[in-house]
């Protein structure tokens, strides 16, 4: 059940990130960059912008030890969470907990111990970054444990189990046979899985964290963007790959990580999606797209781009594909107007299909167009997004059953994914999927953007 404190971080939230993401210089934008002879800009990174990541993603962390911890174990009815790792293999929860070396094994205990606050230990992890990081009250040797387990003596142990959301379930099974065997069976039948409980962590959002997400989500448009212009493509010598790989070196210059794999580059035509990141090369009367998202300070966005490839002679898409693109922007201004927070995700899911059958769009299936040539089709995937490219919280998506059956939180951050296929008349009417995708946050308003979202198709000459 949702308490109050939810909603009353949410304004200072939304308005501190929007004054961070103002003040703050983008990582290998221009400004950020090095000036060399005469005033030329030199690519790469700013002096010092190492330690500037590290000062940030520590006042994510403290922020979030300190705002949404509390809150959240409270809400789950833990009173202690153990997260365990190994040297050199570390799970994915490291970066979110300060980072630091386990010779051999190491533990993140967080102990609700009453008051306003959670106590913060680390047992066999250390190192600069996560010692000077201001996040952790004790630090203490790993053969420790089962006293420091016992001297707190919890009703509740939530470990890293997670049968249904990947990126939660960190604890392998060795792991959970020597904490079961450390802590002792008293201990061990009080083992519950913190599934629930680190995605509402995880999902809810700092002010810090939400100006990261911002930036991140800033920088994925600005180069898909420049990708789809002829800055990088040459109609008739670019391959679909050489864009691909155009976005990687960009990201290399400026120290950012991928949401996915390799940035998806793909082609769609009468029978769907033709090439995707291959030796294809560009045509004039190509309709092409990009799939992929930036990781950065740990929040990685998911988001696309649409562009049409002009033929000779062309000065505008062909009207038909204008309007396949103007559609399925038509079917998301309905999918935002009607997200609201405090409902569950698949009670959400219903208010919006319902909404867009109203307007006249068809509810449909994953790639299950209708042969009406009169009707847009429209399926929608607004998943959770922020720690990864597909995140933990609460998902408006039918691929994320249990995600679904969770409850909107303002400061929840959302994919607003959809796709509507439309058809075409130089294609015998076949349907092009228009797949529209950007990143926003829930707020009590409902949902904003963090940044610009796709509002036109672009055109490469």
């Amino acid at each position: 059940m949702r308490t109050r404190t939810s909603i009353q971080i949410l304004a200072p939230a939304v308005i501190i990130a929007t004054a961070l993401l103002l003040t703050t210089v983008l990582p290998g934008s221009v400004s950020a960059q090095t000036a060399g002879p005469a005033g030329a800009v030199n690519s790469g990174l700013a002096d010092g912008e190492a330690k500037r990541r590290w000062e940030q993603l520590n006042t994510i962390r403290r922020d979030k030890f300190d705002l949404i911890l509390p809150q959240v174990m409270r809400e789950n009815r833990v009173e202690m969470w153990i997260t365990m790792i190994r040297e050199a293999n570390y799970g994915n929860w490291w970066r979110d907990f300060g980072e630091g070396y386990a010779g051999k094994d190491g533990f993140y205990i967080f102990t609700d111990r009453g008051g306003d606050r959670i106590e913060r230990a680390a047992l066999g992890i250390s190192g600069y970054r996560i010692e000077r990081s201001g996040a952790y009250d004790l630090f203490l040797s790993a053969d420790q444990l089962a006293e420091f387990v016992a001297e707190r003596d919890p009703k509740t142990i939530a470990i890293n189990t997670a049968p249904e959301i990947g990126p939660l379930d960190t604890l392998s099974h060795s792991g959970y046979k020597q904490l079961a065997a450390t802590l002792g069976s008293k201990y061990a039948e009080r083992f519950v899985s913190a599934e629930k409980l680190g995605s509402d962590f995880r999902s809810r959002r700092v002010a810090s964290e939400i100006a990261a997400f911002a930036q991140a989500g800033e920088m994925s448009r600005e180069i898909a963007e420049r990708a789809f212009s002829n800055e990088v493509i040459a109609p008739g010598m670019t391959m679909l790959e050489d864009v691909a790989w155009w976005i990687q070196e960009r990201l290399f210059e400026r120290g950012l990580d991928l949401s996915f794999g390799m940035p998806s580059i793909y082609i769609t035509g009468p029978d769907g999606v033709e090439a995707l990141s291959n030796e294809r090369i560009i045509q004039g009367g190509d309709v092409i797209m990009i799939d992929w998202g930036v990781g950065y300070l740990g929040m990685h966005t998911d988001m696309k781009r649409i562009a049409y490839v002009l033929k000779d002679g062309e000065t505008a898409a062909p009207k038909s594909i204008q309007h396949a693109f103007d559609q399925g922007r038509r079917a998301r201004k309905i999918i935002t107007q009607t997200i609201k927070p405090d409902r569950t995700a698949v009670q959400a899911e219903s208010e919006i299909y319902a909404a867009l059958v109203a307007a006249g769009f068809a509810q449909i299936g994953f790639n299950q167009p209708t042969d009406n040539p009169s009707t847009t089709d429209v399926v929608i995937g607004c998943h959770s997004v922020g720690n990864f490219g597909h995140g933990a919280g609460p998902s408006i998506a039918f691929f994320n059953p249990l995600r679904r059956t969770y409850m909107l939180h303002p400061t929840n951050l959302l994919s607003i994914e959809l796709f509507a296929y439309t058809a075409i008349p130089e294609w015998g009417n076949k349907k092009l999927r228009i797949p529209l995708e950007d990143d926003a946050i829930v707020t009590e308003r409902g949902v904003e953007w963090l940044y610009p979202p796709n509002d036109r198709l672009l055109l490469i000459r």
